[in-house]
């Protein structure tokens, strides 16, 4: 397997704020603009309990707009199986799609071709339990509420013939899935990949579950590597690249939009708790994606870093 660089050829995006494309993403950043609101009304959360009984620290997040609404009709699928549908599994059938047309490709083109589908994502709860769901709902239930048919949704729509992953590592779930595209664009198990991650928050669940533990930022503003870090702020969106390998991204005539020279997973492994991060391993996978990059620590000049803010 060589080292090849992959070009990003497409992408696209949905995120709090109203931000529905790469441009709007940018926007946003440029002005500095906040895109955290108030807890969703359309999900049948029980606002008023939350509020009430103190088991949330805070009543804001970062929530899509237009998570409970969907052309079902625009993908043939009927009302009845769009309904048992994880929000996530529309999500990413909305912008697998646009992100194609960003590429320029038509999407309907793909039917039979080795693309492959890398989306992180992690199981949400959403409707019945299977072994109470009504009869009619039984069988497009159990698909619709699978990890799994987050990413094989989006392929068996365009008859995508590829690899296809869901994957859920938590925090680096999309990350994790652009490496394991690049990796099968490099060893030839595809063509063309979508990569990316979808979250939903079907529930509060995880605000109630981190406000627990303390673990939750009451103002939902992360400040990560900050002494004011106070918890972290739960948001939602998707975000889909299309990545091929540079040569053939040149060979048809396709925009470049960035290049990806390298890429490396590891494990933090034993650390004082299980959420800790390790500063060894951390080094160590830095070390190994820039040796897979054919890098030197001079060569990079800016660095993106995950941190929750977490008083951890």
């Amino acid at each position: 397997m060589t080292a090849e660089p992959l070009a990003v050829i497409g992408m696209a995006c949905r995120y709090p704020g109203g931000i529905d494309s790469p441009e709007d993403l940018w926007q946003a950043l440029v002005d500095r603009r906040t895109v955290a609101g108030p807890f969703p009304t359309d999900r049948g959360w029980d606002l008023d309990a939350l509020r009430r009984d103190g088991r949330c620290a805070t009543d804001r997040g970062g929530f899509l707009d237009s998570a409970t609404r969907f052309d079902a009709a625009f993908f043939d699928l009927s009302p009845r199986e769009a309904d048992a549908m994880d929000p996530q599994q529309r999500l990413a059938l909305e912008v697998g799609w646009e992100a194609l047309e960003h590429a320029r490709i038509d999407p309907t083109t793909l039917r039979g071709s080795r693309t492959g589908v890398f989306l992180g994502a992690e199981a949400r709860p959403y409707g019945p339990p299977l072994h109470e769901a009504p009869a009619d709902l039984a069988g497009v239930l159990f698909t619709g509420t699978a990890p799994s048919v987050i990413s094989g949704r989006l392929a068996h729509t365009l008859g995508l013939n590829g690899p296809v992953l869901t994957v859920d590592t938590s925090a680096s779930s999309s990350l994790v899935a652009l490496h394991l595209a690049v990796e099968g664009l490099r060893g030839g198990e595809c063509e063309l990949a979508l990569a990316g991650g979808v979250t939903v928050m079907t529930t509060p669940g995880y605000h109630v579950a981190f406000s627990a533990l303390g673990g939750l930022a009451p103002d939902a503003r992360c400040k990560p590597f900050s002494a004011d870090a106070d918890g972290v702020a739960w948001s939602e969106g998707a975000g889909v690249l299309v990545l091929e390998r540079l040569e053939r991204a040149r060979r048809l005539g396709h925009r470049v939009l960035a290049v990806v020279r390298g890429s490396a997973v590891n494990s933090d492994g034993a650390s004082h708790s299980l959420t800790a991060p390790n500063g060894e391993a951390q080094r160590a996978v830095i070390h190994a994606a820039l040796a897979d990059a054919e890098l030197a620590p001079a060569d990079i000049d800016a660095v993106e870093a995950h941190g929750t803010g977490t008083r951890l």
